[in-house]
C-alpha cells in the first residue's frame, strides 16, 4: 500500500483516502490490485456508510488471526 509500507492494519484507514473518504490515487497505477478489482456489493456496502463500516469491521474480526501465547511453565 504506498504510504503504508507495512500495510494497512485493521480498523486503520487508509493513509490514500482524503476528509471524504474518496481515494486520492484512484486510476494511478500504483493504487493496489486489491483496490482495483474490489466490486462493490450490497451484502458488503450496504445502504449507507455506517453499514459498510460495520460489516467490513465485522469481516475484519472474523477472519484476524488467532495468536495462542503457551504458559512458559
Amino acid at each position: 500500500m504506498p504510504g503504508m509500507p507495512n500495510g494497512k492494519p485493521a480498523g486503520v484507514p487508509c493513509i490514500q483516502l482524503d476528509q471524504d473518504f474518496r481515494c486520492k490515487i484512484f486510476g494511478q497505477p500504483d493504487r493496489p490490485k486489491v483496490c482495483s478489482e474490489f466490486q462493490a456489493a450490497e451484502y458488503v456496502c450496504g445502504s449507507h456508510r455506517d453499514e459498510a463500516v460495520a460489516t467490513l469491521n465485522d469481516m475484519e474480526a472474523t477472519t484476524a488471526p488467532i495468536f495462542i501465547i503457551k504458559d512458559p511453565t
